[in-house]
């Protein structure tokens, strides 16, 4: 089988590729290939049987046209300063305008039109004291919220244009390698579960998102493809009521804050808020059970939860921090049986664990009912703990209640992103015909910026 253009993954990155390419009037014929389903096909269980179970062979949380974006909280970040490091690389400039025009895109397909944290200068002049106060940066972003079930019929929408503008799309195709010729990519090795077949392409992309970096790193260290170990995110997902973060969700509807507490310093910030949300639970390889959490335009909860991740940067001679943050992830799993850890936060204070009937008893009732009480400490790092902690102190400065007894943390909440693929301003790799992009290639985080990097690889391939 033969191509012009095959793109490795239907998330964001992938995505906008080929939109961009036909925007432009290109030509040449596009392969998408993704190993999940279409999003018509797309189902999670748990909404009627009411725990996980596990779906086999992959997550429909995670895997399929749109990739994570199409079941998570669906937010557009719409400032350069949040999303990755993608601006490092293309210029601070060129991400802003390129985030503009793909906010545009958004829209066209069906996007909200009302945008979050805009105006209101008084009152975020207030939350930045405070959080000055603590000594935290608030970062101003606005934020485009698609809400969960509208970003799917969103993505529904590119699916169809794509499929009726000529570009082929082969659902449940894994790709299982790449055909190299010495340092020139000529395509790649796929299954359909039934069979293996070649696939030979003139340009080949890997846009195959978190869930694809651990794999797509491998392939670097087999092929010699330039890449270096990045940044690893371990942390937990807090749960308050939302009458303690009422202010923040109102004003900013995400309060994107960082900071570098004592004793470590090491970065730690918030991510992915969602007011009025739902706590998840997503499942990657070897049945690996990771947090996050969704927020429907439609349907709310009594909860807000937020994400609070601590960076990790490791050096010589320790090269593989994904399989670390696997194994923290895996020993917090075994002590929860294969499910999400939950403890409330003075219980952690107070060096004890969290029994499944005091959680009856607090104001702050789970949003994950098949979370299992226990103590988190017992299998996250202290480097890590002591960041958590002293982080959401320090928040608790800016949103009074927010270190309550009662406030929930969830755990693992890890961001499999660090590999970072070597490359120009052009997304040229040190393998020719070979381009990676979106969240798996180490250099962006979340839908827009994922998005953007697709849209200026569309350009070039035009």
């Amino acid at each position: 089988m033969k191509t012009d253009v095959l793109i490795i993954g239907a998330g964001p990155a992938g995505i906008f590729t080929a939109v961009e390419m036909l925007r432009r009037g290109s030509r040449r014929h596009i392969t998408i290939i993704e190993k999940g389903r279409d999003i018509e096909h797309r189902r999670c269980p748990k909404e009627q049987v009411g725990h996980c179970v596990s779906c086999k062979p992959y997550c429909n949380i995670t895997t399929g046209f749109s990739g994570a974006g199409a079941f998570s909280d669906g937010k557009l970040s719409l400032s350069p300063e949040v999303g990755g490091n993608l601006p490092t690389l293309i210029g601070e400039e060129v991400a802003r305008e390129t985030i503009r025009y793909t906010d545009e895109i958004y829209l066209q397909y069906g996007a909200d039109d009302h945008v979050e944290g805009l105006g209101q200068t008084e009152e975020v002049k207030e939350i930045r004291k405070r959080a000055i106060k603590a000594g935290l940066q608030l970062v101003d972003c606005p934020i485009r919220h698609l809400g969960t079930e509208r970003a799917q019929q969103l993505y529904l929408a590119i699916e169809h244009d794509l499929q009726n503008r000529g570009v082929d799309m082969y659902f449940g195709h894994e790709c299982l390698d790449l055909l190299l010729d010495g340092q020139t990519c000529r395509g790649a090795l796929v299954s359909n579960g039934k069979e293996q077949y070649e696939i030979e392409a003139k340009d080949v992309v890997v846009a195959t998102g978190r869930r694809g970096a651990d794999w797509l790193e491998k392939l670097c260290a087999d092929h010699g493809i330039a890449h270096e170990p990045g940044t690893v995110d371990i942390g937990v997902r807090v749960e308050c009521r939302n009458e303690v973060m009422e202010q923040v969700n109102k004003v900013l509807y995400e309060s994107k804050l960082i900071g570098y507490p004592h004793p470590f310093k090491n970065k730690v910030r918030t991510f992915c808020q969602n007011p009025g949300g739902y706590v998840s639970q997503e499942n990657y390889d070897n049945d690996l059970a990771v947090v996050n959490g969704h927020s429907y335009k439609d349907r709310k909860s009594e909860n807000t939860n937020v994400a609070i991740l601590v960076s990790h940067n490791f050096s010589v001679p320790f090269n593989q921090p994904i399989a670390y943050a696997q194994k923290v992830g895996e020993l917090t799993n075994m002590l929860a049986n294969g499910h999400i850890l939950v403890q409330r936060f003075g219980d952690i204070l107070d060096g004890k664990r969290t029994w499944q009937k005091e959680l009856a008893h607090s104001n702050v009732r789970p949003t994950l009912p098949d979370a299992v009480a226990g103590d988190i400490t017992a299998a996250m790092p202290y480097r890590a703990m002591t960041n958590i902690i002293n982080f959401i102190q320090a928040v608790d400065t800016v949103v009074p209640g927010f270190a309550a007894p009662e406030t929930l943390l969830y755990s693992p909440e890890l961001k499999f992103y660090s590999n970072r693929v070597k490359m120009d301003e052009n997304f040229t790799t040190s393998v020719a015909g070979l381009y990676c992009l979106g969240d798996s290639s180490g250099w962006t985080r979340g839908l827009m910026m994922a998005s953007v990097m697709g849209v200026l690889m569309g350009r070039r391939l035009v």
